[in-house]
């Protein structure tokens, strides 16, 4: 069982290293309401969560990028 620790410390400790804890919170609220989400585990949700919040930043990171070199 200790993969599943490992999954909540890994992601909980990203998370907070990128500062993206409220986006990340938000993120999982906003997927409350959606029935898409409805039947998913707490892990898998936090999985989805995760991702979406992490790759949000990369894009806006390289959307910076482009914009400085216009």
């Amino acid at each position: 069982m200790g993969h599943w620790e490992d999954f909540w410390w890994n992601v909980t400790n990203e998370i907070n290293k990128k500062g993206l804890k409220k986006e990340f919170d938000a993120q999982l609220k906003k997927m409350d309401g959606q029935s898409k989400h409805q039947y998913k585990d707490t892990r898998s949700k936090w999985d989805y969560a995760y991702h979406k919040v992490i790759n949000r930043g990369k894009n806006e990171s390289n959307t910076r990028k482009l914009q400085k070199n216009i």
